[in-house]
């Protein structure tokens, strides 16, 4: 399998995790992309018409799209015990926070892309601090379920990771240690896995 990849992208470290914790490294090759909204790649943009990563090739040869369905076909690969939990409360559980991690992550990055991408004189700061405002609130109320988390490992943890990976990777000054203790000590053990350790993005 082939997949397109970024070195920063959060939801590129999020397929990365789930291929190491799925023991699905050596089936998977990928290929670094470099890309921004307004200068596409035009491999990327044969396989993926929205031109965005991560983008798998699978092994039937089909392309596959956003982490969301890119995870849940490699949980599809292993006999390892399944990231998405097959049925009951769990599952649910599993999925909610899966969007919540990834509804993090998504406004952190547009934040990022209108305070440093947007030329400046054509910048929203009120529209950033709207998509900040989000990110807060979920770590508030992440702040609430910390001690329901628990040591185990599904898609759900792994995205709530991936987006305090991406906190501490674009934004070292927000702070939200100091303000969210249990889920600073949370993320303290499971930051700690192989899975997370060995897919922390470069600096710069």
């Amino acid at each position: 399998m082939k997949m397109h990849a970024g070195p920063t992208s959060p939801f590129v470290r999020k397929v990365r995790v789930m291929i190491i914790e799925c023991g699905l490294t050596d089936r998977v090759d990928q290929q670094p992309t470099t890309l921004t909204p307004i200068n596409p790649a035009a491999d990327l943009n044969r396989d993926n018409p929205l031109g965005k990563i991560p983008t798998l090739i699978g092994e039937a040869g089909a392309a596959l799209f956003d982490s969301r369905v890119i995870c849940e076909y490699l949980d599809t690969l292993h006999d390892r015990p399944k990231m998405f939990p097959a049925a009951g409360e769990a599952r649910w559980v599993a999925l909610r926070r899966q969007a919540q991690g990834d509804g993090m992550m998504d406004a952190a990055v547009l934040a990022r892309y209108e305070t440093v991408l947007r030329p400046e004189p054509l910048r929203w700061s009120d529209w950033a601090g709207g998509q900040m405002a989000k990110v807060r609130r979920s770590l508030d109320a992440l702040e609430s379920e910390a001690g329901r988390l628990g040591d185990g490992i599904d898609i759900g943890r792994i995205s709530i990771g991936c987006a305090l990976g991406y906190l501490d990777f674009r934004y070292p000054d927000e702070g939200w240690r100091e303000s969210h203790p249990r889920l600073a000590a949370w993320y303290r053990d499971f930051a700690a896995r192989d899975s997370m350790t060995s897919t922390v993005p470069p600096e710069g």
